[in-house]
């Protein structure tokens, strides 16, 4: 199946009116998860890069709407691009991650959406940290101990992840093994 490239997933947030501060942290996510994805697929994995790409550019496309992730999904698939559209679509609730030798594209734009915080890769501390202010500003205080709780979770994947390519994911961010 063909997944857009790059150059169209631009075309299409710019299409869509997607602002430009969501376009940025599209940017990061697909930038986080290609990375990911790379370092994995050196060892013995075998993501297809280019939906990730593609699916981490378009998860927030309709982010100003209600319920992004519905609006998002029936958008790409509207277009034709059903395997990013199930991503698009699980992306804010996505829970659990798959153990490693069975993760799979959408744990990898998950993954990757939980590590950026705007426009840039921030790792899970600071990331986690600005969803639980988030969602206390917003009068959902009681939503900490779940936020907490999927914090584990994120850590025990992304320690699984850190194992099998030999570096942390901060330190692969911070070198820029984007090959």
């Amino acid at each position: 199946m063909k997944h857009p490239t790059t150059e169209e997933c631009l075309k299409l947030l710019e299409e869509y009116g997607t602002p430009d501060r969501v376009k940025g942290h599209c940017r990061a996510v697909a930038d986080t998860a290609c990375r990911i994805g790379r370092a994995l697929n050196r060892h013995g994995h075998h993501f297809d890069l280019e939906l990730v790409n593609a699916a981490g550019l378009l998860h927030d496309i309709a982010r100003v709407e209600e319920r992004h992730w519905d609006v998002g999904a029936a958008f790409a698939e509207k277009l034709g691009y059903q395997q990013e559209a199930g991503i698009i679509k699980v992306h804010m609730t996505y829970s659990p991650f798959h153990p490693l030798p069975q993760a799979t594209e959408t744990d990898l734009v998950c993954l990757a959406d939980r590590l950026v915080k705007e426009d840039r890769y921030v790792g899970i501390e600071e990331r986690i940290q600005y969803i639980i202010d988030k969602a206390i500003s917003s009068g959902h205080p009681e939503a900490e101990p779940r936020i907490l709780a999927k914090k584990e979770e994120l850590k025990a994947f992304v320690h699984d992840i850190e194992t099998e390519i030999g570096m942390t994911i901060d330190e692969l961010m911070a070198h820029g093994y984007a090959e």
